[in-house]
């Protein structure tokens, strides 16, 4: 395996099968929809307009030469398409997402695998430099004799980021779906590591993440984003999507965020959800914000206070709420009466028959009015991880949970 840089191809004499120069390097293109790394042709600026080599046709590439296996006259006109990667246009100087490092950077050149097979050489990318020795290498070509350049970027350490480890930003929608840009690695990254890379983000590559995005991961995602960037990139987005989008949320965070918005936008995404998904949150959007019912989840896990383990487990089983919501399992009498709870721990280590009512532990509530400060001073108190929320008859309203008793705290002016 020979490595080349893109920015050595750049610029490179193309000579054709009897040595003769025809031109020049201008660009390196890649067609994502047949194959997702390997290079589909060179283009070629020649005195009869540009011209595409492929790899089936090049014998070798390197020291700032391309030679051909073919004659110019058969290498065919170049026709743009929004279908090809360019590396130069599209990589060069951009910023990328590195999924491995859960960062943004800017790309600086490219590497790319040169393996000669029989009498031709097989291009595909390899990985994208984003260290000095990437951008020294271009600003240096021309410049500084090539052996003493070579010489030099030997002492640099290098900083590059393999293929696979790449999510590339695309505005253009029509043009994400040709290159077949779904963030997938992005997509299996931690909400909390999204929400960073995002917010470094300008405005227009945030939405087309968004827009991108699985729409479970995209909402996962935006309740770990400051509370003024989930604002612009939900009305940047159409109602529809962001009404997929604040749907996948918890009901508390998504009251929040529609409340932050403007009447008539919140009024069009809590039209397009669906009527379960919108009575949640609409109950929630007519509490105070900074109260116990404004921070509060109607996502929890309710079992009759007559119930075995058996019962509680298959309530598990259908709740579609998140993971911190299941750490209590509450217990309702007569008129859905808060009378106990569980901890899920309990519920792992019991027998399936064992009584739920017997296995139920002191609990802590408070009422749907008590204010943000009197919250957290419970949670830190009691070291809980949820809080019952009881109307004035006793009855189980919804749950505050850890996390969002943390992301008060961190988002409290």
């Amino acid at each position: 395996m020979s490595i080349v840089a893109l920015s050595e191809l750049l610029g490179a004499t193309v000579r054709d099968a009897s040595g003769t120069a025809r031109g020049r390097v201008r660009e390196i293109a890649v067609t994502p929809q047949d194959h997702p790394t390997r290079i589909a042709f060179l283009i070629v600026r020649t005195p009869a307009g540009e011209r595409i080599l492929r790899p089936d046709s090049v014998k070798s590439c390197g020291g700032a030469t391309v030679r051909a296996t073919t004659d110019a006259i058969a290498w065919e006109p170049y026709n743009v398409s929004d279908g090809m990667l360019l590396l130069k246009r599209d990589l060069l100087d951009q910023q990328i997402i590195d999924v491995h490092g859960r960062k943004v950077v800017r790309v600086n050149d490219v590497e790319i695998d040169a393996t000669p097979i029989n009498s031709h050489v097989t291009l595909a990318v390899l990985a994208v430099d984003v260290g000095a020795r990437g951008a020294i290498r271009r600003l240096a070509k021309g410049v500084v004799p090539s052996f003493t350049l070579r010489a030099l970027l030997e002492k640099i350490p290098p900083r590059v980021i393999p293929w696979q480890y790449v999510d590339l930003i695309e505005t253009d929608p029509a043009r994400r779906v040709k290159l077949k840009i779904a963030y997938e690695g992005l997509s299996k990254m931690h909400p909390a590591d999204i929400a960073d890379i995002v917010e470094d983000l300008p405005p227009a590559e945030q939405k087309a993440v968004f827009e991108a995005l699985d729409e479970e991961v995209a909402a996962e995602a935006l309740e770990e984003i400051d509370p003024d960037v989930q604002v612009s990139i939900v009305e940047s987005l159409p109602s529809e999507r962001a009404a997929d989008i604040v749907e996948e949320m918890d009901p508390d965070a998504a009251a929040d965020l529609l409340g932050e918005l403007p009447e008539d936008f919140s009024g069009e995404i809590l039209k397009e959800m669906e009527p379960e998904e919108r009575q949640e949150v609409t109950q929630l959007l007519e509490f105070g914000e900074r109260t116990a019912a404004g921070r509060m989840t109607t996502e929890f896990v309710a079992v009759d206070e007559n119930g075995v383990v058996d019962d509680a487990i298959e309530a598990l089983k259908t709740f579609e709420g998140s993971r911190e919501a299941v750490a209590t399992i509450y217990l309702t009498g007569p008129g859905h009466r808060l009378v106990g709870a569980v901890p899920l721990v309990k519920i792992a280590i019991s027998s399936p028959a064992a009584q739920l009512s017997l296995l139920s532990e002191p609990y802590n509530a408070c009422s749907p009015d008590t204010p943000d400060d009197e919250v957290a001073a419970i949670f830190d108190k009691y070291n809980l991880v949820t809080l019952a929320v009881v109307d004035a008859q006793g009855r189980l309203a919804g749950i505050i949970t850890a996390d969002d008793v943390i992301s008060m705290l961190r988002h409290r002016k």
